[in-house]
């Protein structure tokens, strides 16, 4: 069932099963945490970019307009058994038609930045060489209207919904030959966006599609592949990620800026001592070693070989040359804390604990309350992997959001976790954290992967019988957030 597995546990779950394993790295050890005071006052950067996210197949709809093609999700939404509430992305919030008023949505907000997604099948409806300008006109437009208005665009390339023709005739992420397609389709976005798309995110939450879709069988594709296949499609995909970030550097305008974005396995130390801290470091590369580390290091640290054995993807020097291609800035999508850590004597130098069944949570079960991962999960990455540009890509939760007689949307339990998560993130750029930018996951209320319009992690709420949208409590709140840059008083 849907619900089995959660949202985003994938990491953690990966996470423990390598928690015996050793490989604490010497760059880790050479650097030495300390535990400088915040500055004072509540305010962010002056340069802090203020944004909000949506992905493509969550608010587009238009499933067959103009020429799109096919994505897994639109299969695997029309079998049934595999959405919580029976629905499909078929129409969702019908941004496609609503684009205009969805940016001015945005623009009522303040926000000076907007991260959505391109639909691959849009573009290229059999996953082919062959464009349809019908897709590229309303990335046109929407950048365009963007633009006039004042927005940022940034760009994600995949948020999930591969061309059904590359699953059935390459098996999809199966397949090395994908991730050369993929490279194609950046080259061609990047080609035709870059004058005024300056930021491209290649791939989203490689750590949710891959295991959830390959491994687990509750996403799309569905397949319960072994392990040692699962961990080949996500090879597949940090190489994919490489081969994109050198066609858009190929085919780009100059100063075209590129990256990922991954829903980190968000560590935390227990208690803040120096050990502990220590082992909460540790924890964060370890458990993030099959993707993110690879990327930003240029190899499979030792401890992930050992923990996968037979089951380790197959690879060559020259790719992970090509994974490891420098990036401008990393994206991290944290939600809820999936480890909290102390130091072990026992390689490799940390252990988890476990989670009481009491412990806080949203209107989602797996959506764990933990503000404090908005400062260490980015202090953690900028230290391990000497990152100098970090934009927090998704932050945001579940409410059940019930509509009051009259009217309006009072989601006090988002008001507080956002006023609780900025304000660790507004104490880890006080710290000198390049952390340079958020971006609100979500802009409203859409199709919510395998809960389908159960779950509403909007500011916006929609009612999806007649499309009207609503600004919640929520939306007053971030507005004012970006406003006075700084949390309020």
């Amino acid at each position: 069932m849907p619900n089995d597995v959660s949202r985003r546990d994938f990491a953690r779950l990966a996470g423990l099963a390598a928690l015996g394993t050793g490989g604490a790295t010497a760059t880790a050890q050479e650097r030495p945490v300390t535990n400088e005071p915040a500055a004072p006052g509540r305010h962010f950067p002056h340069d802090f970019v203020w944004g909000t996210a949506t992905s493509s197949y969550q608010i587009e709809g238009a499933a067959r307009a103009d020429g799109r093609g096919p994505s897994i999700w639109d299969v695997f939404t029309h079998a049934p058994g595999h959405i919580e509430d029976g629905s499909t992305g078929d129409v969702a919030c019908d941004h496609y038609h609503r684009y205009k008023d969805d940016v001015g949505l945005i623009k009522e907000l303040g926000c000076k930045a907007y991260r959505f997604s391109i639909a691959w099948p849009r573009l290229f409806p059999d996953g082919g060489s062959t464009p349809n300008p019908k897709g590229l006109d309303f990335y046109n437009r929407l950048v365009d209207e963007l633009l006039a208005n004042g927005i940022a665009p940034y760009a994600t390339l995949y948020h999930w919904d591969l061309p059904q023709a590359l699953q059935e005739r390459l098996g999809g992420w199966r397949s090395a030959e994908t991730a050369k397609a993929f490279a194609d389709y950046a080259g061609y976005v990047a080609e035709h966006l870059s004058d005024r798309v300056k930021t491209i995110f290649t791939v989203n939450e490689c750590g949710r599609f891959i295991p959830f879709g390959y491994g687990l069988g509750i996403d799309a594709p569905g397949l319960k592949l072994p392990q040692g296949e699962v961990n080949q499609a996500r090879h597949h995909v940090a190489l994919a990620h490489g081969l994109a970030v050198q066609a858009i550097r190929a085919r780009g305008r100059a100063g075209t800026q590129v990256g990922m974005a991954e829903n980190i396995t968000a560590c935390v130390p227990a208690i803040d001592t120096p050990e502990n801290i220590r082992a909460a470091e540790i924890a964060t590369r370890e458990l993030n070693a099959g993707f993110l580390n690879v990327i930003l290091e240029g190899r499979y640290t030792d401890a992930f070989l050992a923990w996968a054995g037979k089951d380790a993807p197959k690879f060559t020097a020259d790719e992970l040359k090509i994974i490891s291609a420098p990036v401008d800035f990393v994206g991290l999508n944290i939600y809820a804390p999936q480890a909290y850590v102390v130091a072990s004597d026992n390689a490799p130098g940390f252990q988890a604990l476990p989670m009481p069944s009491s412990f806080p949570h949203m209107s989602s079960p797996w959506l764990l309350v933990g503000p404090e991962i908005a400062y260490w999960v980015p202090r953690f990455a900028a230290k391990i992997w000497d990152l100098k540009t970090i934009y927090i890509t998704e932050n945001g939760t579940s409410s059940d959001d019930k509509v009051s007689p009259d009217g309006k949307i009072h989601d006090l339990d988002r008001v507080m976790y956002l006023r609780n998560y900025l304000a660790q993130l507004q104490r880890a750029t006080a710290e000198g954290v390049p952390v340079k930018g958020y971006f609100l996951w979500s802009l409203m209320d859409n199709f919510e992967w395998v809960f389908g319009y159960r779950q509403r992690f909007g500011v916006y709420h929609v009612d999806f019988d007649t499309q009207a949208r609503t600004p919640k409590l929520s939306a007053s709140f971030y507005r004012h957030v970006i406003e006075k840059n700084a949390l309020l008083a």
